[in-house]
Parts: structure tokens; C-alpha cells; sequence
């Protein structure tokens, strides 16, 4: 069934809205069928329906996000548990592959707290009981529904971690990561202060773009977990500022 929920996803975000039918003749199932996987997609936050229709969600709402390459995030977010221990505290800020480990160690670890900034995570997580959740405050951007800003970066030097995982909006070879929102970078680099460790999950689609801002530079981070693609000049320049690389 998993395998059939990622392809309808690859189609939605092909195409941007989809009839049922044409769902179930690419899939060869039938469209009652079609119309249950729907409906767990839309519980899940990652796609929406109208009438006879699965459409997309808009662009700058992290369910969007969370759609994009689901499949390859959600392998990057399981292959991230090893580092985690049972009983861990670490900090995870905002982005859709954040968002599937942040679920992933919920599901699978046990005594788990997690400290966020991201009222997505928050929420995304809620109904796991052997997880604990702290929620930074901060304002609050509404299409990412993440918090940041100077309160944000003051709640976060409270807490003190072992790992902070975070994500990315691309690269530049002047060895930094980017991002696409200043403030969120502002927030990010407030975070590191409070973590051992920086742990970058991302898949290898980023590096084929830059954000707008510098994020961290590739000295700043211990280790990235992304997929195979990753182009074999930025894995090399990686591995030579000493980031430890883990491929799904």
C-alpha cells in the first residue's frame, strides 16, 4: 500500500490536480480503492481533495513540502534513529524530512523528548505517548508554522542537547549551507549554540539550488544524512570539511 500512496503522490505533484479516474487507470486499481489511499493522504496533511479531484496543497504550506519526494525523506528520517539512543533529548527545528524523523523517533524510541521550534512538529506528533514535546516560543510564520525570532533564540539557549537536527534550503561552494528565510536561519544558528553535535537531513535536491541566506557553514556541521544522488563533487567537498555522510 505504501508503495502505491508514494506513486499517487509523484502524480500529484506532477500534475498538480488529478481525477480519481486517472489515478486508478495509472495504478490499475479501482477507484474506491483510489479514493481510501486519498483519504489517508488528506489525513496526513499531504494532499487535498475536491470533487472527483486530488490537487496539491499551495506551495509555501509545509504539507506541500512534506509531499515532495516522500518516499526518499521518509528512508533519510528512519536511517537517522541509529545515532539516536532510547531516553534521548535532542532538538529538532523546522522542514518536512525534520518532520518525518521528528515521527519517526516518536514511533520507535522510547522516552523521547523532543525540544522544536516548529508548532508543525508539534502538532505532527501529538498523539505518540512515549514522547515528550517542547515547543519554543517565538513569532510564528504561518506557512511554515514554525517559530522564530529573538524570543525563539532566547528559549532555545535555556536547553542544552547532545544533537540538533535541522534542514536545509540548498548550498553555495563557498562551503555554506542556505536557506531561503533570514529569520529562521537566525533562530537556526541560535540553536547550535545549545547542541554538541549538528545533524543536516536533507535529500540531494538541494544541492542543486542555493537560498538566499547563509545558514552554517560546512564546518559547523557533524553530519548529513540525504540519498544517493547526491553529485559526487559537493559529496567529496563535504567530506573534506570532515561531515560525516550517510547515503539511503
Amino acid at each position: 500500500m505504501m508503495d502505491r500512496l508514494t506513486k499517487i503522490l509523484d502524480l500529484v505533484n506532477k500534475y498538480k490536480k488529478i481525477e480519481v479516474s486517472k489515478l486508478s487507470d495509472a495504478l490499475g486499481v479501482s477507484q474506491v480503492t483510489i479514493r481510501k489511499d486519498l483519504d489517508v493522504l488528506v489525513k496526513k496533511g499531504l494532499i487535498s481533495r475536491e470533487h472527483g479531484y486530488a490537487t496539491l496543497n499551495e506551495s509555501d504550506d509545509i504539507n506541500n513540502r512534506l509531499s515532495i519526494n516522500y518516499d526518499i525523506k521518509k528512508k533519510i528520517a528512519r536511517s537517522a534513529l541509529d545515532i539516536i539512543s532510547n531516553g534521548e533529548t535532542v532538538m529538532i527545528e523546522s522542514g518536512s524530512t525534520c518532520a518525518m524523523f521528528a515521527e519517526e523517533l516518536a514511533k520507535n524510541k522510547k522516552n523521547i523528548t523532543i525540544i522544536t521550534n516548529s508548532a508543525f512538529i508539534a502538532s505532527y506528533i501529538r498523539k505518540y505517548p512515549d514522547c515528550r514535546t517542547i515547543l519554543l516560543g517565538g513569532e510564528y510564520q504561518k506557512g511554515s508554522q514554525v517559530n522564530v525570532g529573538p524570543i525563539t533564540k532566547k528559549c532555545a539557549l535555556e536547553f542544552f542537547v547532545d544533537k540538533l537536527f535541522i534542514g536545509i534550503d540548498g548550498i553555495s561552494m563557498n562551503a555554506d549551507f542556505t536557506s531561503s528565510d533570514l529569520m529562521r536561519a537566525e533562530t537556526v544558528k541560535a540553536m547550535t549554540t545549545s547542541a554538541n553535535h549538528v545533524i543536516v537531513l536533507t535529500d540531494s535536491s538541494k544541492f542543486m539550488q542555493r537560498g538566499l541566506v547563509n545558514l552554517l557553514s560546512f564546518d559547523e556541521v557533524d553530519y548529513l544524512f540525504t540519498d544517493t544522488d547526491i553529485p559526487d563533487d559537493i559529496k567529496y567537498t563535504l567530506e573534506n570539511h570532515k561531515i560525516k555522510l550517510n547515503t539511503i
